[in-house]
C-alpha cells in the first residue's frame, strides 16, 4: 500500500508548479521548471504588516503558477441546510485500509478518509483550474513581501461536529498539537515561529524563513481543523472512530477491518440540497478481483489501484468510467543499504525489467521513473541518464565483487498485484545470473513490522509508493532519505551527511531563490542514483473507475485517490 513517513524536517516549502489537463496518462506530463523567484527582501527586525494581495493571474498553460500571495475567488452561496434528500448510499473500495485517523499524525491512506471529515484553510485545485487555491475555511489571506508573515481571514458561522464554533484560536490549537505531537506530516509546519490570535475570525503566521503558508495550509496531511475538545484526545480516541471536524461528513461507524460509514453533518457550513449522498460507506476491499465485481456489479461506485489489463474491457462497459488524470506518484524499490553492498545494489539497479514494466505490466500507462521525485513535480531529473537493463554487466559487477549464491527478499503488499508481477519479472531476470529473489506478499503490518526491526534483519528491498503531503521535492527526499537514528519511512537506511546538507540548503534556499534550489534538488538526487540507494521504477498512473451515473468526481494529483463526496450526484 501507499504509505507515509512519520518524521520531522527543515521543510521549507517552494512554488507550486502544477501539470495541467485532468485527462491523459502520465506519458503526456512533463515536469516543469519552477519559476524564478523574487529576489528576498532586505531582512527587518520584525515582519512588515501584510500588504493586501494581489488579484492573481490565470495560469498558464500548461503549468499553474502560484503568485507571492493569491486572491482567492468568492464561495458559492451556500445551499439550504438539513440532509438532502435520500441519494442512496455512495461506496468507495479502497484497496487500502486507514491505520490512524488522528488528524495530527495520520500519514497514509486515512486521508481518503480524513478529507471528508475534517477541512483545511485552503485547497488546492486540480489541473487545468484558473487559479492555484481555492478558499476552504480561510476566506481569504495575505503576506509581507518576503513571505514570513501571514495573515488568514476566516470563515464566519462555521460549526464542528460537536457544535463547538470554528475560529481562530481553534486553528491555532488544532496546529500547535500537530506541531507538538511531531508526528506524519508535521514537518510543513518547522518555518513556523508563531501563532496570533487577532480576533475570532483572524490569525497570523509569523515564520522563521520565507514560505508558502497558504500552500502548506492546503496540506493533504496534518493541515486539519479539528474542534476544542478533540485537540485534547489522544490517538486511541480518533481510532475509535470519533472527532470532530468541520467537513461535510461525519463518522458514523468504524470497523478497521472492514469498512468506514458516514454520514452526512447536517449543520454543514456549506449546505445541502437534494441529490447529494447523505451516507457513504468506505469499505476495504484488499483483493483487486472483488473489487473490480463490486463495481461492475454496482455494489460498488468507485475503486482505484486495478491491474492494468482489466481497463480495456472496462472501457466497453457503458455503466462504468474509467478516469485518467495526471499523478505525482511513484513507485520504487529501496535497497537495503545495511544488508546489501555496493555492488549488490549497483546489480540490482542494472538488472530491473524498467521498459517491460512500463509497457507491458502497466499497459504503457506509466512512465519511466527519471529518479527519486515523480517528473511531474518541480526540480526533478530529466531522463537523460536512465539506467538501462543490462544483464551482462550486472553479473560482471556481482563476479567483480566475488558476489554468488546471492538470495535476496521482496517486501510487497498482499494484493499489490502489479507489484508481485514486477517481483516474478524481475526473479526470472536475477535467476539468469544466480541470483535468488524471493517474494514476501505480507500484510501491511507485518511488512512494516520486519521494516521498523534490526535493518540487518530486514527485508532486502521494500517496495512503496510515494506521493507528496504538497507540491514540493522535499516530502520525498527528506522523509525517505535523509539520516535518521531510527529509520521510519527511510527503509534504505541510508545515511550520507552530504546528502543531508545539500538538501537541508535546498530546503533553505526555496523559499528566496526557486531556480537554485531546483539545482540543488537535483544534485541531492543525483547522490541518491550514484549511490543506487533504491531502484526508481516508475511514476505511476493515475487510474480510477467509477460508476457512470455519478457526476461531480474530479481527480486531483494533490490528493491522490480522495474522493470528495459533497460534490457527486447520482444522475
Amino acid at each position: 500500500m501507499k504509505t507515509r513517513a512519520l518524521t520531522v524536517s527543515l521543510a521549507v516549502l517552494a512554488a507550486l508548479l502544477l501539470v495541467a489537463g485532468a485527462c491523459g496518462s502520465d506519458e503526456d506530463a512533463v515536469a516543469p521548471e519552477p519559476p524564478a523567484a523574487a529576489p528576498a527582501a532586505e531582512p527587518a527586525p520584525a515582519p512588515e504588516p501584510p500588504a493586501p494581495a494581489s488579484e492573481p493571474a490565470p495560469a498558464p498553460e500548461p503549468v499553474a503558477e502560484p503568485p507571492a500571495a493569491p486572491e482567492p475567488a468568492a464561495a458559492p452561496p451556500p445551499a439550504a441546510a438539513g440532509v438532502p434528500a435520500d441519494a442512496g448510499r455512495f461506496v468507495y473500495a479502497s484497496p487500502f485500509p486507514w491505520v490512524d485517523l488522528d488528524p495530527s499524525s495520520a500519514f497514509s491512506a486515512e486521508h481518503l478518509v480524513l478529507q471528508n471529515v475534517y477541512e483545511t484553510l485552503t485547497r488546492f485545485n486540480p489541473p487545468g483550474s484558473a487559479e492555484l487555491l481555492s478558499p476552504g475555511l480561510a476566506t481569504s489571506w495575505e503576506s509581507n513581501e518576503d513571505a514570513t508573515f501571514w495573515t488568514f481571514n476566516l470563515r464566519d458561522g462555521v460549526t464542528f461536529h460537536d457544535g463547538a464554533p470554528f475560529n481562530a484560536e481553534a486553528v491555532r490549537a488544532s496546529l500547535q498539537r500537530t506541531i507538538d505531537l511531531g508526528l506524519g506530516a508535521a514537518f510543513i509546519f518547522l518555518p513556523v515561529e508563531s501563532m496570533e490570535v487577532v480576533d475570532d475570525l483572524t490569525i497570523n503566521f509569523r515564520l522563521l524563513w520565507p514560505a508558502p503558508m497558504d500552500l502548506v495550509l492546503s496540506s493533504t496531511f496534518a493541515a486539519y481543523i479539528m474542534s476544542p475538545d478533540s485537540v485534547t484526545q489522544d490517538a486511541t480516541w480518533f481510532n475509535d472512530g470519533n472527532g470532530a471536524g468541520t467537513g461535510p461528513y461525519t463518522i458514523a461507524s468504524l470497523s478497521p477491518s472492514e469498512n468506514v460509514i458516514l454520514t452526512a453533518y447536517e449543520d454543514y457550513w456549506g449546505g445541502w440540497s437534494d441529490g447529494q449522498f447523505s451516507e457513504v460507506e468506505m469499505r476495504l476491499v484488499e483483493d483487486p478481483v472483488l473489487a473490480e465485481q463490486l463495481v461492475r456489479s454496482g455494489d460498488a461506485d468507485f475503486t482505484f489501484n486495478l491491474p492494468f489489463d482489466v481497463y480495456p474491457a472496462l472501457e466497453t462497459d457503458t455503466d462504468l468510467s474509467v478516469v485518467r488524470g495526471v499523478s505525482m506518484t511513484n513507485l520504487f524499490g529501496m535497497l537495503n543499504n545495511v544488508r546489501l553492498s555496493p555492488e549488490v545494489r549497483e546489480a540490482l539497479v542494472l538488472s530491473f525489467p524498467y521498459e517491460d514494466v512500463v509497457n507491458n505490466l502497466y499497459g504503457g500507462e506509466a512512465t519511466r521513473a527519471t529518479g527519486p521525485i515523480p517528473r511531474t513535480i518541480w526540480g526533478s531529473l530529466d531522463d537523460s541518464n536512465l539506467p538501462q537493463t543490462d544483464l551482462a554487466r550486472a553479473a560482471a559487477t556481482l563476479e567483480a565483487a566475488g558476489v554468488s549464491d546471492l538470495t535476496l527478499t521482496y517486501s510487497y503488499d498482499v494484493g499489490e498485484v502489479e507489484q508481485e508481477q514486477i517481483g516474478e519479472v524481475w526473479k526470472a531476470l536475477l535467476a539468469t545470473i544466480g541470483v535468488e529473489l524471493v517474494l514476501e506478499p505480507l500484510t501491511w503490518d507485518a511488512r512494516w513490522a520486519i521494516a521498523q526491526g534490526d535493518p540487518a534483519e530486514a527485508q532486502d528491498i521494500y517496495t512503496m509508493f510515494w506521493y507528496p503531503s504538497y507540491v514540493t521535492p522535499t516530502d520525498f527526499l527528506y522523509s525517505l532519505y535523509r539520516s535518521e537514528e531510527l529509520p521510519f519511512f527511510g527503509l534504505s537506511y541510508y545515511k550520507n551527511p552530504e546528502f543531508d546538507a545539500l538538501l537541508d540548503t535546498a530546503d533553505a534556499t526555496s523559499g528566496t531563490d526557486t531556480d537554485a534550489a531546483a539545482e540543488m534538488f537535483r544534485q541531492a538526487q543525483q547522490i541518491l542514483v550514484d549511490d543506487d540507494v533504491a531502484v526508481f521504477m516508475l511514476d505511476v498512473p493515475a487510474v480510477s473507475v467509477i460508476r457512470s451515473d455519478i457526476e461531480g468526481y474530479v481527480p486531483n494529483p494533490a490528493y491522490a485517490n480522495v474522493v470528495w463526496f459533497y460534490d457527486l450526484r447520482r444522475s
